[in-house]
């Protein structure tokens, strides 16, 4: 069983940054791909971010490309979300996501295998 680990959520200014980290622990982390995704009150859970490990490919939604950037320390177990020139509407609350072997695309919340708890990121204009 994989457990995720999040942090580095808060409070900021429009036009901020945030870096999130999620670590993982337990399973066969080699066989994982990572994932970020929010959910904002009232709004569904929406993948912002994947990195596939090894190959280092990554997909963004479009919402966030050029602002947000995932990357990952295979040896730490971690992922991170840098995310730059923060909006207001990226206020939500942001979830680390698992998958084995899945692709470098925008993933759909229902094909996620592991959560993590999630860490609030609030963007005051």
């Amino acid at each position: 069983q994989v457990q995720l680990v999040e942090s580095g959520g808060g409070l900021v200014q429009t036009g901020g940054a945030l870096r999130l980290s999620c670590v993982a622990s337990g399973g066969s982390f080699s066989s994982l791909s990572m994932g970020w995704f929010r959910q904002a009150p009232g709004k569904d859970r929406e993948c912002v971010a994947v990195i596939i490990w090894g190959r280092g490919s990554t997909a963004y939604a479009d919402s966030v490309k050029g602002r947000f950037t995932i990357s990952g320390d295979n040896a730490k177990k971690t992922v991170y979300l840098q995310m730059n020139s923060l909006k207001p509407e990226d206020t939500a609350v942001y979830y680390c996501a698992a998958r084995p072997f899945a692709g470098a695309y925008v993933w759909n919340s229902n094909d996620v295998s592991y959560w993590g708890q999630g860490t609030q990121v609030t963007v005051s204009s």
